[in-house]
């Protein structure tokens, strides 16, 4: 259990891009940590776009991951879920809670609304929010691929290229042969990534604490090749064949083009993601709202 000290926590602040519109946010972010003389930092590429719409004191940045882990105790994104997913460079394994605070739509990630800024920092001040541990992915590879971060939140997805034909995906769990996907791809979900790309092509939706991963063909050519669900302490890996030699790689919103000479296996991390929720957070509701679940108009 993570409980923060106000006293001693400085929290860092982070998004990937201003928007104008978003101003009264911000300085309402910054009033509350004032108000409760919480120190903050804020990333440095985002405080040179937002500068001067603050007070005009010198407020302390940061920029990496080294400053992350020797500084910050708990980070706050102003974003969506893509600018959560950000931070897994910033975090990586030093397991520091981040709190998303979605400037749009409700997030599955960022599921903090704009208008409820006052309650993030009373909830944290009172101890009634709560962290959730999400699995991670880790991929090993015979060459480097994704240097330090060879991990990710939602998913390892192998990809024909743009202009290539079709890929075949050879599927080992633990060295034991499963199946062969004639494919465009074949996705790796964890339980937090099967809300994503998964999704979309087909695969279930997962609770976050189920202790599995989702294997989702993409637009597969053999038609009874289905979505698995597998456990999460399996080692997969894959052997793919294509008539270019190059596929894509990704680790959820990173690819690169990788060929048949590369090595590919994951398994699941040996640290976790630590999402920090709001005592009246709640992943049904937050599927429902995502999801228009009880938009028949039978349900009213």
């Amino acid at each position: 259990l993570i409980t923060f000290n106000l006293r001693h926590m400085t929290t860092g602040i982070y998004s990937r891009v201003f928007k104008e519109e978003h101003t009264p946010y911000v300085l309402e972010l910054i009033a509350q940590l004032s108000k409760k003389e919480i120190p903050f930092l804020i990333f440095d590429e985002y405080y040179k776009a937002i500068k001067k719409h603050l007070p005009k004191h010198k407020i302390a940045t940061f920029k990496s991951h080294y400053d992350v882990k020797k500084n910050i105790d708990l980070l706050i994104t102003l974003g969506g879920d893509g600018t959560l997913l950000d931070t897994l460079h910033l975090v990586r394994d030093s397991e520091i809670p981040v709190a998303g605070i979605n400037m749009g739509r409700l997030g599955f990630l960022a599921d903090i609304h704009k208008e409820a800024i006052k309650e993030l920092i009373e909830s944290i001040e009172q101890n009634t929010y709560s962290i959730e541990d999400r699995t991670l992915i880790s991929v090993e590879t015979n060459k480097p691929v994704f240097g330090e971060v060879n991990y990710g939140l939602n998913e390892f997805t192998i990809h024909k290229t743009d202009s290539s034909s079709m890929i075949v995906v050879h599927v080992y769990l633990n060295g034991e042969f499963l199946n062969s996907f004639w494919a465009d791809g074949l996705i790796i979900a964890t339980p937090t990534g099967s809300t994503a790309y998964s999704l979309s092509c087909g695969g279930p939706i997962v609770f976050p604490t189920s202790g599995t991963f989702v294997l989702t063909p993409v637009a597969p050519h053999n038609l009874n090749a289905r979505p698995i669900i597998i456990a999460d302490n399996t080692v997969l890996s894959f052997e793919v064949e294509c008539r270019s030699n190059n596929f894509l790689c990704s680790i959820d919103s990173r690819s690169i083009n990788v060929d048949n000479t590369y090595q590919l296996a994951v398994r699941k991390a040996n640290f976790t993601f630590k999402l920090l929720r709001m005592p009246e957070s709640s992943y049904l509701n937050t599927l429902r709202e995502k999801l228009n679940w009880g938009e028949d108009s039978r349900n009213s």
